[in-house]
């Protein structure tokens, strides 16, 4: 990737960049001093802070750097994703920037870059209701995906150890497996909060103070402000955005985890257990009328402090087996507090097979096998650390069953049907018998017939995985 754009930089700036020995002394003592106790938790953090300001004045700069925008470029092409306002598509960012990049770079320093609007876009709800997505551009992609890679390491080690989502080295897993241990060690109450419209609601003065804390490059903070009030397209016509900050794009889940550890550090500042992944926060209790005071004060502070709106249909204060979390469930057995997948997690998997697997689905066997086989395999990962021998059986043999009705969907004729058993291993006569049943594709898929003829091996055969055998291989 030489060629996406090189970074010229004198002589005169490199040297101007490079520390000097004595530069480097006060982090040197402060290390070998913190050891022995001389310096103060507070002057070492003082210290720490002084250093971290001096650093950030070139951060657009690091920003801009070969090395680190490389590092975003090949970030979104393996994210693919759709194309902005403008139509470009990640296979033509390459060219753009080899032919373009300088320019780019440069109307970025100058601080004359203006980020396009991003496109909206609705996805439905499993529940209900539509999620509002924002497309950025591939060249905004591109400069927010930089962007994010070199604040989450100004922002991302002081985040709270209790927060999760969109941090590396973090998994909506941990969460889910901390959030057992606090069940387990005796806090069975869960104050369940739920945000309502978190992402569209985020305040744009609010959150704009908050990432200055840390961020001293004001043309940084000029172009997060740009990305933030870009604006949307919906329908030809692009509205102004005064709050929020639009899903999809790089740059928002970083500043979501902004906006909301303030929250995480009210929490710990309370001394309460909780669990948070992006907009989803669990806090776990002893008893119920404590969960109430909680949910009370938690409440103000995130409508009155943070400017959020907190939805009170949704949220509730009850037991932690009751609730769900991430996809999740809990529930008690011999030697403690253990995990599940939640049943609506599984009615949406089924309903996504039934979608696959549906008669009226004209793609052929193949196809059909190898989109199952995606679905498989992305949900049974995502659910690994859950308990569900006997519901994935379940599932399995549901999924056999709706294979062997599109396979006697599409064999149609009876003298097709009749010479199809044949050849898997029926008898003529039994054959002939059932090619002319009359009951219907789902009742003879769970005939006797067809467990003969199109076996579990058969399916096997034909490449299937079943959930049993992607459970087994990652637990």
């Amino acid at each position: 990737m030489g060629g996406l754009w090189r970074l010229r930089v004198s002589r005169q700036s490199v040297d101007s960049r490079q520390l000097r020995i004595e530069d480097c002394l006060p982090g040197d003592r402060l290390e070998a001093e913190s050891r022995t106790g001389v310096l103060s938790d507070a002057m070492a953090t003082q210290t720490r802070k002084d250093n971290e300001q001096a650093n950030g004045r070139n951060l657009l700069e690091e920003i801009l750097e070969l090395g680190n925008m490389v590092q975003a470029y090949r970030r979104v092409v393996r994210n693919k994703g759709a194309a902005g306002v403008d139509g470009m598509t990640v296979d033509k960012l390459q060219a753009y920037m080899q032919t373009q990049g300088n320019a780019l770079k440069q109307k970025i320093l100058s601080g004359n870059y203006v980020p396009q609007p991003v496109r909206r876009v609705e996805i439905p709800k499993p529940n209900g209701g539509v999620r509002l997505l924002g497309i950025p551009t591939v060249i905004d992609r591109l400069i927010q995906q930089a962007m994010a890679q070199k604040l989450s390491e100004l922002f991302d080690r002081t985040f709270s150890n209790s927060s999760y989502g969109f941090r590396p080295g973090r998994s909506a897993q941990q969460a889910v497996e901390q959030a057992r241990q606090h069940i387990d060690s005796g806090y069975r109450y869960v104050v369940d909060l739920d945000l309502a419209k978190y992402f569209d609601t985020v305040n744009h003065d609010l959150l704009m103070h908050l990432v200055s804390r840390k961020v001293q490059d004001k043309r940084v903070l000029k172009l997060i402000r740009a990305y933030l009030n870009a604006g949307v397209m919906l329908g030809g016509l692009v509205s102004p955005t005064e709050e929020g900050v639009p899903q999809g794009g790089p740059l928002s889940p970083l500043l979501s985890n902004v906006m909301l550890d303030e929250f995480d550090k009210e929490l710990e500042k309370r001394g309460h257990r909780f669990c948070r992944y992006a907009d989803d926060c669990n806090i776990f209790v002893r008893t119920k009328k404590a969960g109430q005071r909680v949910m009370d004060n938690v409440v103000r502070f995130l409508e009155d402090k943070l400017k959020l709106k907190v939805n009170r249909e949704k949220s509730a204060v009850d037991f932690a087996t009751k609730r769900k979390f991430l996809g999740f469930s809990f529930y008690y057995a011999k030697g403690g507090a253990r995990i599940r997948v939640h049943r609506k997690s599984f009615d949406r998997l089924k309903a996504k097979m039934k979608g696959i697997t549906g008669r009226s689905n004209a793609m052929s066997m193949e196809r059909r096998i190898t989109e199952l086989n995606q679905s498989i395999r992305g949900w049974v990962n995502y659910f690994r650390i859950a308990d569900m021998k006997n519901q994935i059986r379940e599932q399995d043999e549901w999924l056999r069953r709706r294979l062997r009705m599109c396979y006697w969907k599409q064999w149609k004729r009876i003298g097709t049907k009749c010479q199809n058993l044949v050849r898997l291993g029926i008898p003529e006569g039994k054959a002939w018998e059932y090619a002319n049943t009359r009951k219907s594709y789902w009742r003879i898929a769970n005939s006797p017939i067809l467990a003969r003829s199109l076996t579990n091996e058969y399916f096997k055969g034909m490449g299937l995985t079943t959930l049993t055998m992607v459970y087994e291989s990652v637990r």
